[in-house]
């Protein structure tokens, strides 16, 4: 039996591997400036706020005015790592986008809706369908954004497993955190 676990175990390492990285990146979830100001009384980011996401890195990093505030361990879309070409492709849009909306989500926690497509995103749809590369009745997709995951799921976040239909999961504690803090209209930017 005990065999069998540490069996169990090494195949499970050899069919996730995370890089040291990637571990050290959902061990600081969290590690940042305003951890520091938590101690002093206040823990909110000074306005204006951005989010940079990088989708090679599984991370999403929030800027203020007064420079890097913290970083969390993210997840995509389930195919690859690859820009967003049509709906149903699974892939997380890249590009410069801002947050449109945000509702508490029945599922996901906390859901903040990207603006996408935007007038960026349709010009490249449209050339890849000029060029053939989609097909002539393909469409762009929408309904992007940054939410929480499924009770109780947290641990592909920790594993770095892409699961969604192109939208970036985080850990429901650190979606309610950013929630509290990110207007509508804050710039996000997805690059790989």
């Amino acid at each position: 039996m005990k065999n069998t676990l540490i069996y169990a175990c090494l195949l499970a390492a050899a069919l996730f591997p995370v890089s040291a990285q990637r571990q050290a990146v959902a061990g600081s979830r969290r590690a940042g400036r305003h951890e520091l100001l938590t101690a002093n009384g206040s823990s909110l980011p000074v306005q204006p706020i951005r989010i940079v996401i990088d989708k090679s890195e599984y991370e999403l990093s929030v800027y203020d005015a007064q420079g890097w505030y913290a970083t969390y361990p993210v997840v995509f879309g389930n195919n690859s790592l690859a820009d967003k070409c049509v709906e149903g492709d699974r892939c997380t849009p890249e590009g410069t986008f801002r947050i449109a909306n945000k509702r508490v989500h029945d599922k996901w926690s906390r859901y903040m809706g990207l603006d996408y497509p935007t007038p960026a995103s349709i010009a490249r749809f449209n050339e890849l369908k000029r060029q053939g590369k989609i097909p002539r009745n393909a469409t762009p997709g929408a309904g992007v954004g940054i939410h929480g995951t499924w009770p109780h799921d947290e641990y592909m976040i920790d594993r770095f497993s892409n699961w969604t239909n192109g939208c970036i999961a985080m850990k429901n504690e650190d979606v309610q955190e950013i929630y509290r803090f990110v207007p509508v209209g804050t710039p996000v930017q997805i690059k790989r």
